[in-house]
């Protein structure tokens, strides 16, 4: 089972450049807006998407997606824990926790 990361710990772990953010959604809502510096992982993930995505199997690893109703994120950290990922952890309030709080997103150079 994944630990769950909140907002404050995740805006502390991005500032000091101690994780890899994943987003747990298709391209589409990736694309539209995402938190920064995060990587799309818009399907289901595999071993080898992981080894190039995160090599570090010891570097925290924290997935998101849409919010509490999504599970997109808690799959991905399973997915994550069985390929052998030591300190994967998943933020529950995904991107509803993270734009009602008003901070700031990116989006893709191809996004409407």
């Amino acid at each position: 089972m994944s630990i769950v990361i909140t907002r404050e710990e995740l805006v502390r772990a991005m500032r000091e450049g101690t994780i890899t953010l994943l987003e747990a959604l298709p391209a589409a809502h990736y694309a539209a807006e995402h938190l920064p510096g995060a990587v799309n992982v818009p399907g289901e993930l595999t071993a080898r998407d992981a080894g190039r995505i995160a090599p570090d199997l010891h570097r925290t690893v924290v997935v998101y997606c849409s919010g509490p109703g999504c599970s997109r994120s808690t799959v991905t950290a399973a997915a994550l824990t069985r390929a052998g990922y030591t300190d994967v952890r998943v933020y529950v309030g995904g991107k509803a926790d993270w734009f009602a709080a008003g901070l700031p997103v990116e989006r893709t150079a191809d996004a409407s």
